[in-house]
This record gives C-alpha cells, structure tokens and sequence, in this order.
C-alpha cells in the first residue's frame, strides 16, 4: 500500500444463521478484495446476538439523544459501524427479501439518522452487498426485493452503494463453484477501497 493510500476500515456483517453459508462465503470474497488493497476489516455475525427489533419509542429523535434506548449487542456494534469508513452487508434470501437478522440491523440503525446531531454519520459510508438465493432467478426469488430496500435505505441516508452481488446457490458452500461471481465479489471488494 502506497503512503498516500488511506486504511480503510470496513465492518461487514454477516446476516445468515450459517457461519459457512453462501452469503457469508460471497462476502468473504469481498473482504479479500479489500484486504488485496490494504484495508483492514472487522466481522461481525448477527446470528446468536441479543438483538431486539426497533421498538419505535423515537428516544433516539429526542432532543439531547443519547442514541437508541434499547440495550443489547446493537450498543456494541453502533460505535463500529459509526468508525466505518464502508460496510458490507450479507444476507441470504429468506420467504422473499433479506434475513431477519439484516432487517432487524438495518431498522435499528435509524437511531443514527438524524440522530439530533450536526451529522449523519451513515452519510458519505461505502456499501458492498452480498446475497444468495435458491431459485434460479433474482425476482422470482426476491433477491430483488431486499436489493430494493437496500438501495431505497442507503439512498435516504445519503451513504453510497458501491455494487451489489448475487447469486443463485442453494446447499451451503455452494456459491463457491460460480466461478465469475466470485471474481466479481473479489473485484467489488477492491471497488470499495479505490472507487
């Protein structure tokens, strides 16, 4: 890495119940993409975190916030995800749109948005998607849904996508033997500390 390249520090979290399931493994080569790049990057796996849904009490919307009133694991990870130059999001498709352990991320991270602060701290932040699914096809599974939502959400924070994969895989580790989506997931994980 040259003197002037920046470290870049990247949180990616891991949305599937399996440690080696195929989302988990697309995003691996997106973090070795980055990591070709001298970034240095944190894991975090939501499954078996104590995580609550976002209990819609707008604590975090009050004047003089301290941020979200619940208190579990999310307390741990907004700090990381506030120090995070860029994410990575993976999630496999389940019953037509993303985990329940992404979506429960992603709602309780509203607590950062306009979080009564002179900054959004989600603005400006680099974003790689990573999904799998077990159709054939990216609508009719409803990959396309979560990608929707993904786009319409980080759009409204004002932070930038930088590219998405996906890819059909059903067996765990399956996602492997597709040769071209890894490249490309390796590529995106180069894309997210140079572009």
């Amino acid at each position: 890495m040259a003197d002037s390249e920046k470290n870049i520090n990247i949180l990616s979290l891991f949305g599937s119940p399996r440690k080696k399931g195929n989302s988990t493994l697309l995003a691996k080569h997106i973090i070795l993409g980055a990591k070709s790049q001298g970034a240095s990057v944190e894991s975090i796996y939501l499954n078996g975190l104590n995580l609550k849904p976002c209990q819609g009490c707008y604590t975090c919307k009050k004047k003089d916030s301290k941020g979200c009133a619940v208190d579990d694991d999310m307390q741990d990870i907004y700090p990381k995800v506030i120090e995070a130059d860029a994410l990575i999001i993976a999630s496999p498709v389940y019953w037509f749109n993303m985990s329940a352990q992404i979506k429960i991320f992603l709602d309780r991270c509203y607590a950062l948005y306009n979080n009564n602060q002179d900054e959004n701290p989600l603005s400006g932040k680099k974003i790689a998607i990573a999904m799998s699914y077990g159709d054939k096809d990216a609508f009719s599974s409803g990959c396309i849904n979560a990608l929707r939502s993904f786009q319409d959400i980080y759009n409204y924070v004002d932070a930038n996508i930088v590219g998405m994969v996906y890819g059909s895989a059903e067996e765990p580790g399956e996602i492997v033997s597709n040769t071209e989506l890894i490249k490309e997931a390796e590529a995106l994980g180069v894309k997210l500390v140079t572009g």
